[in-house]
């Protein structure tokens, strides 16, 4: 859900704020985790979600997991810059470390879906806003089956909404493939935009 909060309207073009985002499955998460692995300098915002820890996952590197009541306090108290309930879990990205990131000058990486990005882009025009898309929607269904987390009325309502998605293009800058097997080509792609709006 939108938060009207001013945090991001001072913004320029420096310090960096972008916005991954993309279809559900698409590998978001694995290119920011590779993104942490080779030590760029970008603060990369943890988010904050009700939904279960998967085995490989750690709390407060992956995400920030909570529980429904902790999480409706931290919408009480606005401190999130957008939320969102999606697929039956809520997702929020936390204000502070956007705010303390940007304020010691530090590049900052939020992932959002594709209307929370639509919310940060009406806070800061300034940001570059990034979609990570699949070879194709056949591809996507493919590594959500592979992947093996959701149960199968979960996929179907992940695979629904991708087409639509894939629809918001416009809203976005740059589009970053993320071809199976290629995941450094896709990082490399996200390190080349960074490069390219400093």
């Amino acid at each position: 859900m939108p938060n009207d909060d001013r945090i991001l309207e001072q913004l320029s073009p420096q310090p960096m704020l972008m916005v991954l985002s993309g279809p559900s499955g698409v590998g978001k998460d694995a290119v920011l985790s590779r993104i942490r692995e080779l030590g760029y300098s970008q603060h990369i915002v943890v988010t904050a979600t009700t939904r279960t820890m998967r085995p490989t996952e750690k709390d407060g590197v992956d995400y920030i997991f909570l529980d429904q009541g902790a999480f409706d306090k931290k919408v009480a108290d606005n401190e999130f810059l957008e939320w969102a309930e999606v697929y039956g879990n809520c997702y929020g990205v936390p204000k502070d470390q956007v705010r303390e990131a940007i304020s010691s000058g530090q590049d900052v990486i939020i992932k959002a879906d594709v209307q929370g990005a639509a919310t940060i882009k009406k806070l800061n025009p300034y940001g570059v806003f990034v979609f990570l898309a699949p070879p194709s929607v056949q591809d996507l269904e493919k590594r959500l089956r592979v992947r093996k987390t959701e149960a199968q009325i979960d996929l179907e309502r992940r695979l629904e909404p991708a087409r639509d998605e894939l629809q918001q293009l416009p809203l976005f800058d740059y589009v970053v493939v993320n071809a199976n097997g290629a995941l450094d080509d896709a990082v490399a792609a996200l390190k080349s935009i960074i490069q390219a709006e400093r």
